[in-house]
């Protein structure tokens, strides 16, 4: 194993010519950037997800964005790019969680839509509606300076140019789905499925930290009841599909787009078109905008009846979805693997079904072909140097890279050290990949396998205060180079993670609040600290 060396706190001098606080923040900065594995880690301009795209002031990059934190919140982030150029602003509206559903960084996107090498303006899927609105304000108020900002472009209609076979959006290949396994056990409240997909003859590969995009079908019962309440025919051709293969195929059923709403006014008088308008918007007379989906907005408006093909107009494209992949090329030749929750969920007695999960929980049969593409990782892979110590972080679902890290180094017979904190509800019916994670920690090439469980004891314990009871030894890995790693919900989960960390490095690295901080920063822009986060 590479002996590291650890590294103290950089001190600036009192001489410097910074303030007090400016050197207490840039000492805590450098002592995580200069560690001894860190250096050539910093970026290129230019290369792929750095968001610079070529450099120049005009355009967005994350080392010039405050706002790049999923837990700010979307008027606030907009508040705080409101002087900044028409790209940076662009960043501001995206979810900042650079997760790749759109195929590009929220940096590069918004650079993308700014030097009109992308028309559309709806690929942001966390964003959702609230970050198509900021883009289509932000393109209608910037004048000439504008990205594109027809319909077409905010919809189907815009041509996408398409990448390499199977590792874009815009040109996936078929795959086999394989089977499903469940992994909770009895008495857990999850519906949890350890997924297998064939890749045999899809001519794809990926590698440990991609993800796998997969373009779902939406649930039967769901196209059914929009059609019987538009009262169309199923069978109605509309192009070369009929009605029903559009809808179970083609356009998503979820959040009611704007442009639905204002359909329904064209058709519709009174009190009913003020309200259709006002939602059209982005208003909410009845205090009900965040639970309409598709078939809710036509209930709302039962006296709505519009055209079949001027109703599919106004819907949003039915987009892939993104899922970490848990299984190494290395060890799981000629397939991949995804960990899914199912999501179920009710609102006003009607149930509510996310698309991706329960086309995988229970509508493709094993055998059935499924369209796919590997979507490769921005800034989220193992070190090079299979020597350095990894800390990984994934709660419940959020086990699935680690899970391919694992197997990945288990592969390899790395030889740098390895801890898991994973935690979910109960021990006994959600730990997930138990046998595989005990026997890794058995065989001593898992270091050190750290657990919380939320409704075990009278207390909920999550991994973030695990890591604070262990801290000492997670500041000391730090020291010695280890890189970390978090995966799992943006908003919540990773923001108490990365608050962890600076605790342990207030209290065990005797730093002040702004050294820690800028110690975690230093991490991130060392390579040192790195998240997938939805």
């Amino acid at each position: 194993m590479t002996a590291h060396v650890p590294t103290p706190v950089l001190a600036i001098p009192e001489t410097a010519p910074f303030t007090a606080e400016q050197r207490s923040w840039l000492s805590g900065y450098f002592s995580a950037l200069l560690s001894p594995d860190a250096l050539g880690a910093t970026p290129i301009a230019g290369e792929p997800g750095t968001g610079l795209a070529g450099g120049g002031p005009q355009l967005a990059e994350n080392d010039d964005a405050p706002w790049h934190d999923p837990a700010i919140p979307l008027p606030e982030r907009l508040d705080m790019a409101r002087d900044r150029p028409l790209a940076p602003r662009l960043m501001a509206a995206m979810a900042q969680q650079d997760c790749g559903q759109c195929g590009y960084t929220c940096a590069d996107y918004a650079n993308a839509l700014f030097l009109r090498t992308e028309e559309r303006l709806n690929l942001c899927q966390p964003g959702g509606k609230e970050t198509l609105r900021a883009l289509k304000t932000l393109a209608d108020d910037a004048g000439g300076e504008s990205p594109a900002t027809s319909d077409a472009a905010a919809g189907t209609g815009a041509a996408a140019p398409s990448g390499p076979r199977g590792y874009c959006r815009e040109n996936p290949v078929l795959a086999g789905f394989l089977s499903r396994r469940r992994l909770n056990g009895d008495g857990s409240e999850k519906e949890t499925w350890h997924i297998e997909i064939d890749l045999t003859d899809s001519g794809v590969e990926y590698v440990a930290g991609d993800s796998l995009g997969v373009f779902p079908t939406n649930a039967t019962l769901v196209v059914d009841a929009v059609i019987a309440q538009l009262g169309a025919r199923p069978e109605r051709l509309i192009g070369d599909k009929t009605l029903r293969q559009h809808l179970l195929h083609d356009y998503a059923l979820g959040a009611a787009p704007d442009a639905l709403f204002a359909l329904f006014s064209q058709v519709t008088g009174g009190e009913t078109r003020r309200k259709a308008r006002a939602l059209a918007a982005g208003e909410d007379p009845d205090g009900d905008a965040t639970h309409l989906d598709v078939l809710g907005a036509l209930h709302k408006f039962g006296a709505a009846r519009p055209d079949a093909e001027a109703f599919l107009e106004a819907l949003e494209p039915l987009q892939p979805r993104l899922y970490s992949i848990s299984s190494s090329p290395k060890k799981d030749v000629g397939r991949v693997t995804l960990t899914v929750d199912t999501v179920r969920y009710a609102i006003n007695r009607r149930q509510r079904l996310g698309v991706a999960s329960t086309f995988f929980a229970e509508r493709i049969e094993p055998g059935a072909p499924l369209r796919i593409y590997v979507q490769k990782a921005h800034g989220f892979a193992l070190p090079s140097d299979p020597a350095i110590p990894v800390i990984m972080c994934g709660p419940g679902t959020g086990i699935a890279p680690f899970r391919a890290f694992l197997r990945d180094r288990h592969a390899d017979a790395a030889p740098g050290r390895n801890w898991l904190f994973f935690g979910h509800q109960r021990q006994e019916s959600d730990f997930f990949y138990r046998d595989e994670l005990v026997a890794m920690r058995d065989e001593r090439f898992l270091t050190r396998l750290t657990l919380a469980w939320s409704r075990d004891g009278s207390e909920k314990v999550y991994v973030q205060d695990r890591m604070r009871e262990v801290g000492r030894d997670l500041w000391a890995w730090f020291q010695e180079g280890a890189h970390f790693y978090v995966c799992g919900d943006a908003k919540r989960m990773a923001k108490d993670v990365e608050t962890a960390i600076v605790d342990v490095a207030k209290e065990h690295g005797r730093l002040s609040p702004q050294e820690a901080v800028a110690f975690v920063a230093g991490l991130k822009k060392a390579g040192r600290f790195q998240a997938d986060v939805y």
